[in-house]
């Protein structure tokens, strides 16, 4: 077994009255590409929002490798190694695509001001050679708003990698994007991923891609974990047929 990057202990989350999460035990190892699953409106984006700072549970802890991060804030949380891309991406839109990129090294390293420069040549270097490695160095001087979806997710997530995480959260990265452009983006990430050697987990409702791509698969559903383990085992459990699949 691979030494967890990141796991939760007995999480409990409520929001009046309804549980969002029920005593969940959740591992990451490192080196996985763990993809969450389960019916619209279960609390798949809660799990993230625990695991990243953005939500407290009422009781529990989460810990990255090893050390507890249950009450630290989304900066903190990022600064040790975690880093997250949203559905809808987080981008200054009319920008270029470079411009993007040297703003989130900039802000990571907190250098930038009005005063100063933000393009300069060690920057530019790094955001060239991120963008190279998801395959968008051909856009880096587009506006941001002109790239097709799936680009805008690429940008979304290489701005994530610029923090240098060993812990990726992807919340449906292929939402939004067409039948086309689906797994051409899912290629470029993995390929991307698996380079930079970063641990992931991703929320997905395209059951097809997650078969593809996913190591393991969890299966979230009213709070709590209802299956988990390889891809094929999990399509072959019939109450995730009955429950998750179809509806997620």
């Amino acid at each position: 077994m691979k030494p967890a990057i990141l796991e939760t202990k007995d999480i409990h989350v409520a929001f009046n009255g309804v549980k969002a999460a029920d005593g969940v035990n959740l591992r990451v190892g490192e080196g996985e590409f763990l993809a969450v699953i389960g019916p619209n409106g279960s609390g798949k984006t809660t799990l993230l929002n625990i695991c990243t700072g953005y939500i407290k549970p009422q009781s529990g802890r989460v810990c990255l490798e090893g050390k507890d991060i249950t009450r630290l804030g989304p900066r903190a949380i990022a600064r040790r190694g975690v880093a997250r891309a949203f559905q809808i991406p987080q981008l200054f839109s009319d920008q270029r695509v470079i411009d993007n990129m040297m703003l989130a090294l900039a802000a990571k390293d907190g250098l930038w001001s009005a005063i100063r420069p933000l393009e300069t040549e060690a920057r530019h270097q790094e955001a060239t050679r991120l963008l190279e490695l998801v395959g968008l160095a051909d856009d880096a001087k587009r506006i941001s708003r002109t790239l097709p979806e799936g680009h805008r997710k690429l940008l979304d997530i290489a701005v994530a990698m610029a923090l240098k995480p060993r812990l990726l959260l992807l919340d449906e990265p292929t939402s939004g994007v067409s039948v086309l452009e689906r797994f051409p983006l899912m290629e470029a990430l993995m390929a991307a991923l698996r380079q930079a050697r970063i641990t992931a987990l991703f929320v997905e409702h395209d059951m097809e891609v997650v078969a593809r791509y996913a190591n393991r698969v969890l299966v979230w559903n009213a709070g709590q974990i209802m299956a988990e383990g390889r891809p094929d085992d999990v399509f072959s459990d019939a109450r995730v047929l009955e429950r998750v699949v179809g509806v997620a």
